[in-house]
């Protein structure tokens, strides 16, 4: 991942690509965890923030949800978008 204006951002998601696709499921998976590592370091600096923590717990079902329906409709696209994002444990197998 590069840093660029205090934003992460992914090879993979090219700003045209950006622009066109922002309701796929990749793009949203995306937004996602770049919203879940951000509140997981405020969440290590302010441990007693409990609205936080459920934002948190929200954006993570959600992420899971938009997971599982491209895990159903297209494996492919999940295998890579999960090795890309770096999300899951990748199993052996």
């Amino acid at each position: 991942m590069k840093k660029k204006g205090g934003r992460k951002i992914l090879g993979f998601m090219v700003k045209e690509e950006k622009e066109e696709n922002r309701g796929s499921v990749e793009f949203q998976v995306f937004r996602f965890t770049n919203k879940i590592r951000r509140l997981a370091s405020h969440l290590e600096l302010h441990k007693k923030d409990f609205l936080s923590e459920r934002g948190l717990r929200r954006l993570l079902g959600k992420r899971q949800r938009l997971l599982a329906y491209l895990a159903k409709k297209n494996r492919v696209r999940y295998k890579k978008l999960i090795s890309q994002l770096d999300i899951r444990e990748q199993s052996v197998t």
